[in-house]
């Protein structure tokens, strides 16, 4: 049976966390989607194709055949269900984060079928997209911190 995962997020930006992410369900499933989302409650900094375009550069950069990228609005689950996918894929940075990811875990197998895989972000469980763009903003050089298309995306912002 072909195990597709679906990994969403706003990833504005995509981080090197995230990355991580992306590389260990490339190894446990057949294939991995990468679903960009367009959220309406969040501010967008970073032009959703464009970070699309700078994360399939990335994937493809590190060989990473069976992982796609596409974007999408409303319900992750229904996303993932048009995909093909048999389960969800979320990063885990902490405790908080994982009470969090489980009460929408929770919902999501209710109303679709659909488990959550959890994958820990280990030694990158301190980073994350607002604190980015934080350090982004103030001058400090973030290319440890996300993959190089994404340093270039925000350099072409400035």
């Amino acid at each position: 049976m072909e195990t597709i995962g679906f990994y969403a997020g706003s990833f504005d930006p995509f981080t090197n966390g995230h990355l991580q992410i992306v590389r260990k369900a490339a190894n446990c499933f057949s294939k991995v989607i990468v679903g960009i989302a367009y959220n309406n409650e969040k501010k967008t900094r970073i032009n959703k194709e464009e970070m699309k375009q700078a994360i399939e550069r990335t994937i493809q950069e590190l060989e990473l055949k069976n992982v796609k990228v596409v974007l999408y609005n409303g319900l992750t689950v229904k996303e993932a269900q048009k995909h093909g996918a048999n389960i969800l894929i979320r990063g885990l940075r902490n405790g908080t984060d994982y009470q969090y990811e489980e009460d929408i875990a929770e919902t999501n197998q209710k109303i679709s079928g659909l488990d959550t895989c959890y994958f820990r972000a280990g030694e990158l469980g301190y980073l994350s997209s607002s604190l980015v763009m934080e350090l982004w903003q103030n001058g400090v050089e973030i290319s440890e911190f996300v993959p190089t298309a994404v340093v270039e995306i925000l350099k072409k912002k400035v």
